[in-house]
């Protein structure tokens, strides 16, 4: 059975993909893997509040709690995914990466990755 490890790796393998990282939704690391010069365990800690405040957007239109986000930054693009209620993936991918198929990926897989979690 894959590890943790093994999916962190095989995301950041995905071209395009600058940052895969496993955090708790208190924002403590739990794996990564980023580019060079990247600090993972700054950016995880920013990643709950995000939640937060989608969730709340999703209770107040009665919509639900967050699954996953798609956040256009001015360099790149970060997809934040609820795991399971104690964990989260942030991924980091260029803007000209393939993000359809990520995202169809993750969204089909959800419960597989959760299960390693």
């Amino acid at each position: 059975m894959p590890t943790i490890r093994d999916l962190v790796a095989a995301i950041r393998q995905r071209e395009g993909v600058e940052a895969a990282v496993i955090l708790g939704r208190d924002g403590l690391l739990i794996d990564s893997q980023v580019v060079p010069g990247l600090d993972a365990e700054h950016v995880a800690a920013h990643v709950p509040s995000i939640i937060q405040f989608a969730d709340e957007l999703g209770a107040s239109a009665e919509r639900g709690a967050l699954q996953t986000a798609v956040l256009e930054l001015e360099h790149s693009l970060a997809v934040v995914s609820c795991l399971s209620p104690d964990a989260v993936l942030l991924v980091l991918v260029q803007p000209s990466a393939d993000l359809g198929q990520l995202l169809y990926e993750l969204r089909r897989n959800r419960a597989n990755i959760a299960a390693l979690v």
